[in-house]
């Protein structure tokens, strides 16, 4: 592969993808094995699933961080420092002897966020903006395939080895993510920052832009829309469709495989139509199919089909969307790319698990599949309202060049 391995050029695309790629398996590769965690420690299970919002919450934080630390120290020896944290912490949760040692790990294997937060900030490094809306597009392509399969993975690897296997491939999956981070990522960041303390200075001029804003709603409410599927999906899947939960995962991969699709348009023709056009197309798409399940419901429709067959174009949506709002929030101000693709990243999942609780909580018996459907159209409508403010914010800045 041309330039593969080589710091003097910028990074390769499959450097990228690996890195983003860890925070993603060490999510949820060993959920099957909660069970198995609870009875080892013996714990209850309320404090072993502490092992995933434990992990979220210190993502949203971290990435605070890690954003301008990165402004200041530069993209490779952040993204380095923090891997290196993650394989140690990966280490301690195979040889946890204790629960609370666990937890403890999981805030450490959190550090894998630089992976999402740099990944972008390095595109925006390195290419003009539309471009990098494609290449993340290509990035968040190649990592979507990793949720997709980690749980299956996951399951068979606890059904041999137990639940620690599982945190025995997070290991090998970051030792290969630190290996070609040190040997093909350059530094890619040409103007550092004064220091930490100035670079989160400059978040006035982040949050004083309108662009910033819409780009931030836009990918926030998109990511939302999906995030009460999953606060809600598996009760309306189990409980109101009557699904075995097998059935439910293999459904459910529909809307990843959508996800993916969206991520191949949004990579093959971003460059052409522009980000704010591909972000309009992605919102659209999810808001009809979200409509469509509706409609369907309302003429009494019960299939799973008739829920998972619409929902695949949310993923479609969001995979247009996502990389062209997350290319537009770190090329607001440039030089601060780092700073602003962690702000962005935080808000996002802080909407989400908001978001996911709020589903959690409306969706019940008497409320039904509609309850889920129609909070999803309104971060669909939500997040189009958004997109059209920043055609509108980019429509009124080109007018005052001229």
């Amino acid at each position: 592969m041309s330039g593969f391995l080589d710091r003097s050029l910028p990074p390769h695309i499959v450097t990228l993808v690996v890195a983003t790629a860890v925070s993603a398996l060490a999510t949820n590769v060993f959920l099957p094995s909660l069970p198995g965690i609870a009875r080892h420690f013996e714990a209850d299970y309320a404090v072993a699933q502490l092992t995933v919002s434990v992990y979220l919450a210190a993502t949203a934080l971290l990435q605070l961080a890690i954003g301008p630390a990165s402004d200041r120290f530069g993209r490779r020896p952040v993204m380095l420092a923090c891997l290196v944290i993650f394989v140690f912490g990966t280490l301690v949760a195979i040889w946890a002897p204790t629960i609370e040692v666990l937890l403890a790990a999981r805030v450490l294997q959190s550090f894998s966020a630089a992976g999402m937060v740099l990944a972008r900030a390095i595109v925006r490094d390195t290419v003009d903006t539309d471009e990098a809306a494609s290449r993340i597009g290509y990035i968040t392509m190649g990592m979507a395939l990793v949720p997709m399969v980690a749980p299956t993975v996951g399951g068979v690897l606890d059904e041999i080895h137990g639940w620690q296997a599982s945190f025995a491939l997070m290991l090998a999956f970051g030792v290969l993510a630190l290996g070609l981070v040190h040997f093909d990522l350059g530094e890619t960041n040409r103007n550092p920052s004064a220091s930490m303390m100035a670079q989160v200075r400059t978040y006035p001029q982040l949050f004083g832009s309108r662009l910033f804003w819409g780009y931030n709603l836009t990918a926030a409410l998109a990511t939302g829309a999906f995030f009460v599927f999953i606060g809600a999906g598996p009760f309306v899947a189990t409980e109101l469709l009557g699904l075995r939960p097998f059935e439910f995962g293999l459904c459910s991969g529909l809307l990843s495989l959508g996800y993916v699709v969206g991520n191949f348009l949004s990579a093959r023709y971003s460059r052409r139509a522009g980000l704010n056009r591909m972000m309009l197309a992605g919102n659209l798409v999810t808001v009809f199919g979200i409509v469509l399940a509706l409609a369907l419901f309302a003429a009494g429709a019960r299939h799973a089909l008739a829920l998972f067959g619409p929902l695949m174009l949310l993923g479609v949506g969001n995979g247009m969307t996502l990389p062209n709002a997350n290319a537009g929030i770190v090329s607001v101000r440039p030089h601060l790319a780092g700073s602003a693709s962690g702000l962005g990243g935080s808000l996002q999942l802080g909407m989400s698990a908001v978001l996911s609780s709020v589903a959690g909580v409306v969706v019940t018996q008497q409320t039904g599949v509609n309850a889920m459907l129609y909070l999803m159209l309104a971060c669909g409508l939500l997040a189009v309202a958004a997109t059209l403010s920043v055609m509108y914010a980019m429509l009124g800045k080109a007018e005052r060049n001229d």
